[in-house]
């Protein structure tokens, strides 16, 4: 009689090398993932685009001071800080939609309601000059116009926005009466002729 194959120990054999195999997956070590550097400091991003921008690199100061804008939304010195860089460059438009971002943050800020006052009168004389040489200010235009220059005069306490024209000055005396004469002569000559009105031509 043939002994009879150990299956129960071959069984439990294999059940303990999986149970070893699964430990063994389960002991081996995650790989450590990176540790993300801390975020920059408001600081450090302003002082970033400061050298930036002393450096003569406005727009990397610009992006600069985006990417605070972004970090510390609630802060309103990135967007002070692009509202004057665009200011400087003549940009007006642009200037006054960021410094609007700083009223927003802060709507006492002296420096944004400046920026937004200075540039809106800036653009608003560049397109009234442009009008006045077309010769297309009129109607409704042309009032509206003239009731802004009256707030803006009172707001400023001043008589007349723009002065007038310097008058030139009155020709030295000795011109004037050389003047005069030659008008006698012309006159003389004139009625000297056979047509009395001829001075008057």
């Amino acid at each position: 009689m043939t002994p009879a194959f150990p299956f129960g120990r071959i069984s439990r054999f294999i059940g303990a090398a999986a149970c070893a195999i699964l430990l063994s997956a389960c002991a081996t070590t995650k790989p450590e993932v990176a540790e993300k550097p801390p975020a920059p400091t408001m600081e450090e991003l302003l002082a970033k685009a400061a050298d930036a921008n002393t450096a003569g690199r406005k727009e990397d100061a610009v992006t600069l001071w985006k990417e605070a804008a972004a970090a510390y939304p609630a802060d309103k010195a990135p967007w002070s800080s692009i509202a004057q860089t665009r200011y400087d460059a003549g940009q007006y438009g642009e200037a006054i939609v960021n410094a609007q971002e700083v009223l927003v943050r802060d709507p006492n800020d002296r420096l944004a309601n400046s920026i937004i006052a200075i540039s809106g009168l800036r653009l608003s004389t560049r397109a009234l000059a442009d009008l006045s040489r077309q010769n297309n200010l009129s109607g409704s235009i042309r009032t509206e116009s003239q009731d802004l220059a009256k707030l803006l005069r009172e707001s400023l306490g001043e008589q007349v926005l723009v002065p007038p024209p310097v008058a030139a000055p009155a020709p030295p005396k000795a011109v004037a009466r050389g003047r005069a004469r030659a008008r006698v002569k012309q006159a003389a000559a004139a009625s000297s002729g056979a047509d009395p009105f001829g001075a008057l031509k």
